[in-house]
Formats: structure tokens, C-alpha cells, sequence
């Protein structure tokens, strides 16, 4: 072993190029799930009227859990930020990683979610069915506490970014 000589000086490689590297989900994704929330959410009212004979009613429910599920993540995202620049012990690597997935999975659920009750919610613009404005209302309000959940993601997978140079990674 003492009889071979130094490995050669690798060029660094561009940090994009690396296999391995997690990477925020690219904002293009959290449009397309959005658009294709928006038309799931649109034809929901009127197949479901043709099928069953009634839309389904939102209620409070969802609206609560999507804001709890917001609140977590910024709530996250703050904490895990204040770790990353040193004003806190830092979180191990596994669960670093473990947090950026999360904010993966929940920036494309929430995208999803916050055009599909969006969707719902339009469909019930200028309808003179007797539950159309309650509908309306609790829809936009389940599509607001999803963008805030979406918003919450994107930034705890923003807080779970480490330089190339940082010695914990």
C-alpha cells in the first residue's frame, strides 16, 4: 500500500451534477399539482351530482387538520433553520433527511390539495343551490389552510439545505 502512489487531485464537481444530492422539489411540480388539483376539484361537483345525485359537503374538518399540519411545518422549518445557522444543537443527518422528505411529501400533497378545493370551491361560483355558498366557503377555506401547508414544506425543505463545504454533511 505504501508502494502506490497518491490518488490524483479530483476538479470538484458541479453540485447539480452529483448523484445522490436531495434537491427542493422544483416549483414547476408544485404548479402541476396545483393545476391538476384545480380540474380534479372542478369535475368533482358535477360528476358527483350526475352519479349520486348530490355533491359531497365539506366540512370544518379538513380546513383544521391542513392548518395544524401548516402550523407543524413552519413551526418546523423555524426551528430547524435557527439548528442549521448554529443558534441551536443541530439535528443528526438521519433526521435531517427525515424532515426534508416529509416537507417533499407534504409540499406536493398540500399543492394538490389547495387546487382541488380551490377547484371545488370555483364550481360553486354563481350556483343557486341551497348549500352552494356554505360549499364555497369551507372549500376556500380548506385551499387556504393547504397553501399554508405547502408554504410551510417548501420552507423546512429550504431550513434542511446544507452548504457543500459544511462539516456535518
Amino acid at each position: 500500500m505504501r508502494d502506490q502512489p497518491p490518488l490524483p487531485e479530483l476538479e470538484p464537481e458541479d453540485d447539480s451534477d452529483r448523484p445522490g444530492r436531495l434537491r427542493p422539489v422544483p416549483p414547476g411540480a408544485l404548479v402541476g399539482w396545483t393545476v391538476v388539483g384545480l380540474a380534479v376539484g372542478w369535475f368533482v361537483h358535477p360528476l358527483s351530482e350526475r352519479w349520486r345525485g348530490a355533491a359531497p359537503n365539506v366540512s370544518w374538518l379538513p380546513s383544521v387538520a391542513l392548518l395544524f399540519v401548516g402550523v407543524f411545518l413552519l413551526f418546523t422549518a423555524r426551528s430547524t433553520a435557527r439548528a442549521m445557522r448554529g443558534e441551536g444543537e443541530r439535528p443528526p443527518g438521519h433526521q435531517m433527511v427525515n424532515r426534508f422528505v416529509l416537507a417533499r411529501a407534504c409540499a406536493l400533497v398540500g399543492a394538490f390539495f389547495a387546487g382541488g378545493y380551490a377547484g371545488y370551491a370555483l364550481s360553486w361560483v354563481g350556483d343557486e343551490a341551497g348549500l352552494a355558498t356554505d360549499r364555497l366557503l369551507r372549500s376556500a377555506a380548506a385551499a387556504v389552510a393547504a397553501v399554508l401547508m405547502t408554504v410551510g414544506a417548501v420552507l423546512l425543505e429550504r431550513a434542511c439545505r446544507t452548504r457543500s463545504d459544511d462539516p456535518g454533511t
